[in-house]
């Protein structure tokens, strides 16, 4: 969900790139991002039901668990009763360290426009080679002229 408000998604389309993690971010932005997003001035609940009417704290702590691979009981175990100065560094650390290696090969690949020319070239005749067969056939039940 988007970090600015827990009811709404996650966007591109949102013109505020503060309430999204791109893939492309780097640990500095992503840092930023988690650091301003929207809590409340209680601390991390210690248990699942404190996190209703939480929106925002849940959204974090989902991501929390999801990025980590953890359930939100799990979470909540290690960061219930602390203060979001101590959750959300924490937050967006592991964001980070899942996503680093992603935003490296993003960068990587759109680096070389030729060898990613290459890997598009390839893979539309990979798609042209599987579709050709699936589209002469619809043109014969159509009634469509074959190319």
């Amino acid at each position: 969900m988007s970090l600015r408000d827990g009811s709404k998604k996650m966007s591109k389309s949102d013109p505020s790139d503060m309430t999204r993690i791109n893939l492309t971010d780097d640990a500095d932005a992503i840092l930023s991002k988690v650091k301003k997003a929207t809590t409340d001035p209680l601390p991390v609940p210690e248990s699942k039901e404190g996190l209703a009417g939480r929106a925002e704290v849940e959204n974090l702590v989902g991501i929390f668990a999801a990025v980590t691979e953890r359930s939100v009981e799990d979470v909540l175990a290690e960061y219930g009763g602390k203060g979001f100065g101590v959750f959300k560094p924490a937050l967006a650390e592991v964001l980070a360290a899942k996503l680093s290696p992603i935003a490296a090969e993003m960068r990587r690949l759109t680096a070389d426009k030729a060898a990613l020319d290459a890997i598009l070239k390839d893979g539309a005749e990979k798609a042209r080679a599987v579709a050709q067969p699936i589209m002469a056939e619809v043109r014969d039940v159509v009634g469509l002229w074959r190319a």
